[in-house]
């Protein structure tokens, strides 16, 4: 764990509000010269505290306006079966976050389709060939209020 001093954290969050800040402009958010505010992001880049840049997607906007939160239990609690599972979400497209959690489930999705019709055939074609599957609970989100992308 890295210990992070004020301005290194300012310099996270003004990157985290906008990617594409230039160093100039960041250097001036946070006060610093070009020069020490572009050692800094280099160093939490190394550091593997940034791990990457992206673009924002209104998936609406697109085929992606259709999201569903997942709620999967597996079978079996062994490393093999989450592995395979693992693998398979990987592969798939239409899941843009998979998380490994606790309690009655095991994993969270997210997933993103065109419509209902596309979730339809992802929950059959995809996950209804899971043979690690115990359950799978589907939640059609309404709106998102707050989503940090």
């Amino acid at each position: 764990m890295h210990k992070l001093d004020a301005i290194t954290r300012k310099i996270i969050h003004e990157l985290e509000q906008d990617g594409r800040l230039s160093n100039i402009k960041l250097a001036e958010r946070v006060g610093l010269s070009q020069s020490a505010c572009l050692r800094r992001v280099q160093e939490l880049e190394r550091a593997g505290i940034i791990t990457g840049y992206r673009a924002v997607i209104d998936r609406s906007k697109l085929d992606g306006g259709f999201t569903v939160i997942v709620a999967v239990g597996l079978v079996r609690h062994q490393k093999d079966d989450q592995v395979a599972f693992t693998k398979a979400m990987a592969a798939a497209p239409e899941v843009r976050e998979c998380h490994h959690v606790t309690g009655d489930i095991e994993y969270i999705l997210r997933v993103e389709v065109a419509d209902l019709q596309a979730y339809k055939q992802f929950h059959t074609e995809t996950l209804g060939i899971c043979p690690q599957l115990s359950k799978i609970s589907s939640h059609i989100v309404m709106e998102s209020p707050k989503d940090v992308g």
